[in-house]
C-alpha cells in the first residue's frame, strides 16, 4: 500500500476562493525539501508529459524511475515515483537549480502546497483542495497571496485534470462485490493502455484490435502519432472493457465479451 503521509494534511476542505500565502524559489532555506520528502503517485498524463519531454520510450522511463502497486480500492496498478531507489530523493531535481523536469512536471509537483482529493459521488467525480503544511516548508511565510484558484492557473493544472479525469474514476472503482474491479491478465492491460503509450499504440496498429473494434479512419490518424490523442483513445477503450460505457463498437463477436476477465485484444 502507498504510504501517504496524512499528518501533514490540513483536515480542512478548501474551496477554490480559500486564500493562503506562498512562495517557493532557489535561495528558500527549504528549496527542494519537499521533492523528496514525499510519495508522488504519476497519473497517464505526468508519464506522457515526462517520457516525452526525457525523449524516452514509456517502458524505459517506467522501468529506470518508478514501481507499480495495486489501488487500495479498486485492484488496478498505479505508478509511483521510485524516491527509495534514489536515496529519497527526485532523480529530476538538482540542489542549487532546482526541478530540470520543471514545464513538464507532475500534477502532484504542480499542485503544492495545495492537495487535491477525489470522489466519486451520485453526481460523478468530487475533486477537492486542502493544504500540505510540511514542517520543512518555509514558503508559508512568504507574502505572496493566492487563492486555490489563482494557484491552479498559474501552475496549469488545468490541462493535467482534464487528462487524468477519466482515470481517476477508474481508479476510484470497485466491482460489485466490492473487491478489485479486474483480474491479473486484465491490470496488466490496464498498466499497458494507461502508462505505456508505445506498447500500447503497437497494440492497437499490429494486433487485431482494428479487426475487433471499429474504429473510424479520422480517429486512427489522430492516433498514430499525437499520445494525447491515443490516450484520450486508450479511457474509451477501457471503460468499453471494464463496461463502465458501450465506448467502442465491436465488428464481429469474440467469444464472452470484453468483460474483466477477457482482457486480452
Amino acid at each position: 500500500m502507498v504510504d501517504l503521509n496524512m499528518k501533514v494534511v490540513e483536515p480542512r476542505k478548501l474551496t477554490p476562493e480559500s486564500r493562503f500565502k506562498f512562495r517557493c524559489y532557489p535561495g528558500i532555506s527549504c528549496f527542494t525539501e519537499c521533492c523528496g520528502k514525499t510519495t508522488i503517485i504519476l497519473t497517464p498524463y505526468d508519464i506522457l508529459r515526462l517520457k516525452n519531454r526525457l525523449n524516452m520510450k514509456a517502458a524505459d522511463f517506467l522501468a529506470q524511475y518508478t514501481r507499480m502497486e495495486l489501488h487500495d480500492k479498486s485492484g488496478l496498478p498505479m505508478v509511483i515515483m521510485d524516491m527509495p531507489r534514489f536515496d529519497h530523493h527526485c532523480p529530476f531535481v538538482k540542489p542549487v537549480t532546482g526541478c530540470t523536469v520543471y514545464k513538464d512536471r507532475p500534477a502532484t509537483c504542480r499542485y503544492y502546497p495545495i492537495g487535491q482529493g477525489s470522489l466519486i459521488t451520485e453526481e460523478g467525480l468530487d475533486e477537492f483542495y486542502f493544504y500540505v503544511r510540511e514542517p520543512h516548508c518555509r514558503g508559508y511565510e512568504e507574502q505572496d497571496e493566492w487563492n486555490v484558484a489563482s494557484w491552479r492557473a498559474d501552475q496549469g493544472v488545468d490541462k493535467y485534470d482534464e487528462m487524468n479525469r477519466d482515470w481517476k474514476l477508474m481508479m476510484l472503482r470497485r466491482a460489485e462485490d466490492g473487491g478489485p474491479v479486474t483480474d491479473e491478465r486484465g491490470n496488466k492491460l490496464f498498466a499497458m493502455v494507461m502508462y505505456d503509450l508505445d506498447q500500447f499504440r503497437n497494440f492497437v496498429f499490429k494486433s487485431r484490435f482494428l479487426t475487433v473494434f471499429n474504429v473510424d479512419d479520422d480517429v486512427q490518424e489522430r492516433i498514430w502519432d499525437d499520445d494525447e490523442e491515443l490516450l484520450k483513445f486508450g479511457y474509451q477503450y477501457l471503460k468499453s472493457v471494464l463496461k463502465i460505457e458501450d465506448t467502442l463498437e465491436i465488428k464481429q463477436p469474440v467469444g464472452p465479451g470484453p468483460g474483466a476477465t477477457t482482457m486480452t485484444f
